[in-house]
């Protein structure tokens, strides 16, 4: 693990991740990456535990295989989405898998997975997935440490955080037409969720994510739209020079 960022969540509550991997190699760099990043990391080795944790207990992260012994991230996440019971039935969910064509991808990301980490990864990886799940504190709108070590240095991070400023300020202006359009909105959605975790947007990669479950599970809500926007102007005032 050559790659070690040096911002950890140390200073926030450590967000609780359910790791569920077979393959013990993956399971034990997966889980050490992560709890050198700061979080609590429960591993399974099963598709049948995985679920049966994620429904007992609430999680912020699951990050799940694809190919497991009784049922992958697909049919595991299927199951939590529709068990409005479930303790880990809303949680930030993320697939996991070796080798993946773009049908699948889009199959997983169709599905509610926020994400998918492709193996081999490396830590900066795992702090990208990480700053999916809604951190505390005043890195919330956005987090310097994330986006630096993402970007590489001050001036590339300074060059990115200004297109994204750009891309905001357009959705901003297209946000109530382009609601209508689920499919383009859905589009927008996860090229604008990768570009925040670039800059280290937090509060709106999170709202990003929370919008592309709305997606897939019941399409645009009035509240949920009210709330990306608010997550949206917040973020084009913290961007201003």
């Amino acid at each position: 693990m050559s790659e070690r960022p040096q911002t950890s969540l140390s200073q926030s509550p450590k967000p609780r991740v359910l790791l569920a991997d077979d393959d013990p190699g993956s399971c034990r760099f997966l889980g050490d990456g992560l709890r050198s990043l700061g979080a609590m990391v429960d591993t399974c080795g099963s598709g049948k535990t995985a679920l049966a944790r994620a429904r007992s207990e609430a999680f912020d992260l699951l990050l799940l295989d694809c190919r497991m012994p009784a049922g992958g991230a697909l049919h595991i996440l299927a199951q939590l989405r529709d068990d409005a019971q479930a303790g880990s039935a809303d949680s930030v969910a993320v697939a996991t898998s070796a080798a993946l064509e773009g049908a699948a991808r889009r199959r997983l990301l169709t599905a509610g997975f926020s994400e998918v980490l492709l193996k081999p990864c490396t830590l900066i990886d795992l702090q990208r997935v990480l700053a999916l799940v809604k951190p505390h504190g005043p890195t919330w709108v956005l987090d310097d440490g994330v986006a630096l070590y993402s970007s590489g240095d001050a001036t590339t991070m300074r060059a990115l955080r200004q297109l994204l400023r750009g891309e905001l300020a357009l959705l901003q202006r297209e946000l109530d037409s382009l609601s209508q359009d689920l499919v383009a909105f859905g589009d927008r959605l996860h090229r604008l969720r990768s570009s925040c975790g670039f800059c280290g947007a937090a509060a709106l990669a999170h709202e990003t994510t929370l919008m592309q479950r709305q997606l897939s599970r019941n399409g645009v809500t009035p509240t949920a739209l009210a709330r990306f926007r608010v997550a949206l102007s917040t973020t084009l005032q913290a961007l201003d020079p």
